[in-house]
């Protein structure tokens, strides 16, 4: 059922209701989306506290070290690209399922590495089965989500990352302070949260925005019908505009999307490469700048982070798109600035601008799991969102890799000024590129030219 009714700014809002039996599938696939999102954050909260403990046991270098902290980052470069484009070809609900079960095998196997490189290669391995999550759970999510608070479900994923990543580290400390546990017990733990999440995957339908694509019409409304409330679902969401089209890279490089891909990809790398250089190496970076009490400094920043992206995810949908990707960026480079400059800062201030830092980089964050969905064609949609994944990867594994050899040579005044730097390059692409899809219908969204334009408010729900 529809109803019409007065939104922001005085623009028309067309309200599509999901019938109050149905409601449980939306929250459950919310749920197994989420999980899975949180699961790369967990793992990287957990190498992020185990790292010096490996480093010291294992007898690390520091370019080990470095590629240790990176591996996951590395693999996630090669999965979200492969699996994007396996997802767009064969269907969104195998790839959901698979990646799941390598990553408790794999979480596992951290338990038997005998030296550095044998952890390497586990964890390179983690980060592909990560990278198909990338690829597949926020395409997933979107295909079946309402317009009107698809941005509120999917910066769910990015709260469930963040929180995730707290979890991580204080049951990292915990376990290794309290406890007396060795890394390798420490790293197994990412299983956990695995198994949840493969567990509430189970028994989803595919996509109908994939269907559709491919040619199967009758299956996507029989999908919509059974799980979503039927025709006026069907109608309202646009799922009838869907077109059978071929896919792959060379239609994700065509002239229509190279735009789209370039920024996407571009913003991406702004936001995670200073997160992911600083705060894999927290205690490292903490140490470095003087705080007397690394492990309360890093729990501190990583829960602002979590606060971060809780608040994002509670304001996206009032705020808009642009006006919660544009400002942090200046915001965060101001943050960064004052620890690069300012030597000799003491240890309260260092810790409230890596806060300030965390907060915005996390409420920003939120848009890296909205904007390449609702800005790539259904036919290239989860291929997209790989290869800017990996993409961003890049970056982040590149500052993850030369952050410790940085802070040994530059010193780590230099790269947090670098780091700020990125900042104020992502806030001068952000401003030139990114449009404002806020309420807008993803047919819209992802077929219309990529550019400035006001949000026009269509919500389903």
């Amino acid at each position: 059922m529809s109803d019409t009714e007065v939104g922001a700014g005085g623009a028309t809002v067309t309200t599509t209701s999901v019938p109050a039996g149905r409601r449980g599938f939306l929250r459950r696939m919310t749920f197994a989306c989420a999980w899975g999102e949180g699961l790369d954050g967990f793992d990287l909260g957990l190498i992020s506290v185990t790292l010096p403990a490996i480093t010291t046991a294992l007898g690390l270098d520091p370019v080990l070290a470095g590629l240790i902290g990176a591996s996951s980052l590395i693999g996630i470069f090669i999965g979200a690209p492969l699996a994007g484009w396996l997802t767009d070809r064969f269907g969104r609900r195998r790839v959901f399922t698979v990646d799941v079960i390598a990553f408790i095998v794999l979480g596992l196997l951290q338990a038997v590495v005998a030296d550095g490189w044998q952890l390497f290669a586990v964890r390179v391995l983690l980060g592909i089965a990560i990278g198909a999550e990338y690829a597949i759970g926020a395409a997933m999510l979107a295909e079946f989500a309402p317009s009107n608070d698809r941005g509120r479900r999917l910066s769910g994923l990015l709260v469930c990352w963040y929180a995730g990543y707290l979890a991580a580290v204080v049951a990292a400390y915990v376990m290794i302070d309290a406890f007396g546990l060795g890394w390798r017990w420490v790293l197994v733990t990412s299983a956990v949260p695995a198994v949840v999440t493969a567990i509430a995957r189970i028994g989803f339908p595919e996509s109908p925005r994939w269907l559709l694509s491919h040619g199967r019409p009758d299956e996507a409304r029989a999908v919509v019908a059974a799980h979503l409330g039927g025709d006026d679902y069907f109608r309202d969401e646009q799922y009838a505009a869907e077109e059978q089209r071929a896919g792959g890279y060379r239609v994700l490089f065509s002239k229509e999307n190279r735009q789209r891909l370039a920024f996407i990809s571009l913003f991406w790398a702004c936001n995670v490469a200073p997160y992911f250089a600083i705060f894999t190496f927290a205690p490292t970076v903490l140490d470095s700048l003087h705080l007397s009490n690394a492990a309360a400094g890093t729990i501190t920043v990583n829960a602002m982070a979590a606060i971060g992206a809780l608040v994002g995810m509670l304001t996206i949908e009032r705020m808009g798109r642009r006006r919660q990707l544009i400002p942090p960026f200046w915001i965060m480079a101001v943050a960064l600035a004052v620890v690069g400059l300012w030597g000799s800062a003491p240890g309260i201030v260092v810790v409230l601008c890596f806060a300030v830092f965390s907060f915005m980089n996390a409420a920003q964050g939120n848009l890296t799991a909205v904007y390449p969905i609702e800005v790539l064609p259904t036919e290239v949609r989860s291929t997209g969102v790989g290869f800017a994944a990996a993409c961003s990867r890049v970056g982040a594994a590149a500052g993850t890799f030369l952050l410790p050899v940085g802070i040994s040579t530059i010193g780590v005044g230099v790269c947090m000024l670098i780091a700020a730097a990125i900042c104020v390059a992502g806030a001068l692409l952000s401003q030139a590129m990114a449009p404002e899809t806020t309420g807008r219908g993803l047919h819209d969204t992802s077929t219309q030219p990529l550019r400035q334009q006001p949000s026009k408010l269509r919500v389903g729900r």
